[in-house]
């Protein structure tokens, strides 16, 4: 889920060797040391026995250096006894969505099983059919809302795993007057140094820097228009650099400020440790965005998927997307049960960090994406092109 989630199009997976290990969040000892997973006892044992027969779990747009996805992904593998299948970690919501209309009449490896996708995509692929209802075990333990707004589809169509905070990443070896506001980015010293982590016009991450660009700048979350007209702003100050961002063009110069998720920012400052020094800046108002998981209508692996979504809701699924820097919709629930390690409660950002953020309702944010979309070439008029993989 990004790089490119929504179309995250984050990065090439590969990106730079130095990151391949990174979970999204963050590269925590176990995964860097080859950590093979644990066996989640909690999860309903009649779906390991039933996935185990099926043995094969086939997700999409999903890397492993996405919210720590690689330390679940290690623990579904070793709970189940079966392999995952990952089709395209760089594609995005949108993709994800034409991938399981592309494959309802598919059984075989190219038919995704589950999806993991932006908030406005629960209702867009809800309205498109694209979603069966699977409640997990733990669903009482889910809250109805977070941020203010639905945690959950009633019926079960889809689930919010985790949510992200936009902020900007900034490689301070490059950037000696690190940047506290938007307004500060468009002064003469920014020049070709400010990037976003994706195109606008496919990007979730990248069409989310662009809204909260607008709520600080005579925008509402019922008007992006003013984020579309920050950035031509930025551009024609000359500060805008067209070129995807991602870890290796952050630590090496080319795009010293670049807009992420919270996670990703602080994973990738983990990443780097120290080499180059990085700092993570919540900027002040920003967007708050919740990912959601829902079984595909057509899952030819039913209960991997039922299974996979148990473990991403389990304690442990919870705790890894957590260490990887990721807001967890059940984190208040752990927090009551005092089963948070103190170590990570530790290295994550005060929420007095994002005090201001705000979250779109469904609605909202897909009048934003398409407005976004439609009208970044013909305000911003940049095109950002896609790296080869």
């Amino acid at each position: 889920m990004q790089p490119n989630k929504l179309a995250f199009k984050l990065l090439s997976l590969v990106l730079v060797a130095a990151f391949a290990l990174s979970g999204c969040g963050a590269k925590t000892p176990d995964v860097a040391a080859g950590y093979t997973g644990v066996v989640i006892s909690t999860v309903p044992q009649d779906l390991v026995t039933a996935c185990k027969k099926e043995g094969m779990l086939t997700i999409i747009a999903t890397p492993p250096d996405w919210a720590n996805y690689g330390t679940i992904f290690a623990d579904f593998e070793k709970t189940s006894g079966v392999k995952i299948n990952s089709l395209d970690p760089n594609a995005g919501s949108a993709d994800e969505l034409a991938a399981i209309e592309a494959n309802k009449g598919n059984t075989g490896p190219q038919a995704p099983d589950i999806v993991d996708v932006g908030y406005a995509y629960g209702a867009t692929g809800i309205k498109a059919g694209d979603y069966q209802a699977y409640k997990v075990s733990t669903w009482s333990s889910i809250p109805d809302t977070v941020l203010g707004i639905p945690a959950k589809d009633p019926t079960g169509l889809w689930t919010g795993g985790y949510y992200g905070v936009m902020t900007m990443i900034v490689n301070t070896a490059v950037v000696k007057n690190v940047p506290t506001n938007w307004s500060d980015l468009l002064k003469p010293e920014y020049k070709g140094q400010v990037a976003l982590a994706g195109d606008p016009r496919t990007s979730n991450q990248a069409i989310q820097a662009v809204f909260a660009a607008g709520l600080a700048n005579g925008g509402t979350l019922d008007n992006a228009q003013p984020g579309l007209d920050w950035f031509n702003k930025l551009n024609q100050a000359g500060n805008f650099v067209p070129v995807i961002a991602k870890p290796g063009t952050i630590t090496q110069g080319a795009t010293p400020i670049a807009f992420f998720w919270d996670y990703n920012a602080y994973g990738y400052k983990d990443a780097a440790a120290g080499n180059p020094p990085e700092t993570v800046v919540y900027p002040s108002p920003t967007i708050a965005s919740m990912y959601v998981q829902a079984i595909s209508a057509y899952a030819p692996h039913l209960n991997c998927a039922k299974l996979w979504m148990e473990v991403l809701h389990s304690d442990e699924g919870q705790l890894a997307w957590m260490a990887g820097y990721a807001h967890g919709v059940q984190q208040a629930d752990l927090e009551s049960r005092g089963v948070i390690p103190a170590d990570l409660k530790a290295k994550l950002p005060s929420s007095s960090a994002f005090s201001t953020a705000v979250s779109p309702t469904p609605d909202q944010l897909t009048a934003a994406l398409a407005m976004i979309k439609a009208g970044w070439m013909t305000t911003v008029g940049v095109d950002i092109p896609t790296p080869a993989p």
